[in-house]
């Protein structure tokens, strides 16, 4: 499977935005497209599709992030629920362990590390104010390895 590129929807009447046009940036985000697109509990999802701006503490600019996905589901118990997921590798979830020599690959890290927290931030937010869920999911969760 390719690491990106044109996700074609067998349902594209539950894709939220073009479905001409999805794009997946990781394998991961392909396999989990399978599954939005499949499901029966998935009412409507939409990738990209929504910005949130997020100020980073990199350059201290703000910017705009665009989460993973928006799904729209129905519970084991019938109730609606939406929730706003992004797709990670567990590594870059959690801080970078302290080195005893900063490096770049280090600094890197960091800089990744605070930039995703700068937009979860902003992201959890965003779906608070809309009472959706906002979750991270990574290999683990997706059952990859």
């Amino acid at each position: 499977m390719a690491y990106s590129g044109l996700f074609k929807p067998r349902n594209p009447h539950k894709y939220i935005g073009d479905p001409n046009n999805i794009v997946y940036r990781s394998s991961w985000e392909c396999k989990f497209m399978s599954y939005l697109d499949t499901s029966t509990h998935v009412l409507s999802w939409a990738s990209e599709e929504i910005a949130i701006p997020y100020k980073s503490p990199v350059d201290g600019k703000y910017h705009r992030y665009f989460p993973d996905f928006l799904v729209k589901s129905k519970t084991k118990d019938g109730k609606l629920k939406t929730m706003m997921i992004e797709i990670k590798p567990l590594k870059q979830t959690k801080p970078p362990e302290l080195k005893k020599r900063i490096t770049k690959q280090y600094i890197n890290e960091v800089a990744t590390w605070g930039v995703n927290e700068a937009k979860w931030i902003a992201a959890r937010g965003y779906c608070a104010d809309r009472m959706w869920d906002f979750c991270i999911l990574t290999e683990k969760e997706l059952a990859i390895e």
